[in-house]
């Protein structure tokens, strides 16, 4: 079984890394599962007006549930900008359909639910996907993903990953232009900008919680170099730890920004945008997760609980549903340079690893 289990993990991961697809535009993709499940004769439910499904087996009124992201990302690889899957959610799919292959054929006590999302680069993928009722009557939530060399080891698993919060700002400033001769009939939305850089480097919280907030994007005049210019935008990629810090963070930063428009007497206008829960791990749920690893690899394989900076939107899920049990497997791959590089590899052994701790971390959870 595990020659035949490894060959099939290995097509389908083939398929997806050579047919990426990005956010909200994953519908080869969900063909391609859809087409899967019809092969074991699996019933299943398109989302319909966005890409992905939800298949399910066994039988009962209460779901356990396994969810896998679809969507690639979109960057310049080798000189040329194409979907790409650095992200290594075609893993997260070959991992999730590996534990359906493990599956299928067993006499399950619930109903078991494998949820493929779209668009988690996008951080709103979940909600499109809750929306369409993939967490309805759902107990026991697990997600997997590949970790990177320096969070985890290849031969080790982590029965939880505690992700970040995240939330991105976008705005605009106006002021006035003027000569550059002339700068008191101006109104300097460079000095503006300059002075937000210096407010969000001034904010502070707990040294026990991690945060933080920075500018990702300043575009301020054009190529008169003699022109101060009055308009100007700006973007903040605001993260921290906990939900909590990141509230906290977000009230100062716009409170700050409303009093630096009044200082440099320019209007600011912005916009919160994107935002990325963080992680509400189920000690209930992380406890299978570690059962199921032991029982699949050894003890020698179980790993501490990952914290990572990192966000996911797999964390909407227990937001919206707050009833819901949930844990994020963390699969040591061997992965380098690092997730989101464009060059990103890990090793294969890592699918089957995934897998199993998925199938028996299901089969603990439906047989509890």
């Amino acid at each position: 079984m595990s020659g035949m289990l490894e060959q099939k993990l290995n097509a389908w991961f083939t398929h997806f890394h050579e047919h990426p697809e990005v956010s909200f535009k994953e519908w080869d993709t969900t063909k391609k599962l859809a087409s899967i499940m019809e092969e074991y004769n699996i019933p299943y439910r398109l989302f319909g007006d966005v890409p992905g499904l939800i298949a399910e087996i066994g039988q009962g009124e209460e779901v356990i549930a396994l969810r896998a992201d679809m969507d690639a990302l979109w960057q310049e690889v080798d000189g040329v900008f194409r979907a790409n899957h650095s992200c290594g959610h075609d893993a997260n799919m070959t991992m999730v359909l590996g534990a359906l292959e493990l599956l299928h054929r067993e006499t399950l006590n619930r109903k078991v639910r494998f949820i493929f999302q779209p668009a988690e680069e996008q951080g709103n993928g979940a909600l499109a996907a809750i929306d369409r009722g993939a967490a309805d009557d759902v107990i026991y939530l697990f997600g997997v993903h590949l970790r990177p060399q320096e969070e985890l080891p290849l031969g080790k698993v982590a029965p939880a990953i505690h992700h970040g919060a995240g939330l991105f700002l976008k705005g605009k400033i106006t002021g006035e232009d003027a000569h550059g001769a002339r700068p008191h009939q101006g109104r300097n939305a460079v000095d503006a900008l300059f002075g937000i850089h210096q407010f969000i480097k001034s904010l502070y919280f707990s040294p026990y919680e991690p945060y933080s907030a920075k500018l990702t994007k300043l575009q301020a005049g054009g190529d008169s170099v003699n022109i101060i210019p009055g308009s100007a935008s700006f973007a903040i990629d605001i993260r921290a730890q906990s939900n909590e810090v990141l509230e906290q963070l977000k009230d100062r930063i716009a409170e700050g920004l409303e009093e630096t428009g009044k200082l440099y007497r320019v209007h600011v206008s912005f916009a919160f945008d994107d935002y990325i829960p963080a992680a509400e791990v189920s000690g209930e749920a992380a406890a299978l997760v570690r059962e199921a690893i032991i029982g699949t690899m050894g003890e020698k394989s179980l790993a501490d609980e990952v914290v990572t900076p990192g966000g996911d939107d797999f964390h909407f899920y227990t937001i919206r549903h707050p009833g819901i049990k949930a844990a994020m497997v963390g699969v040591g791959a061997d992965l380098g340079p690092g997730l989101h590089h464009p060059d990103m590899t890990f090793s294969p052994s890592a699918l089957t690893d995934g897998a199993k701790v998925l199938a028996e971390t299901v089969k603990l959870a439906a047989n509890k």
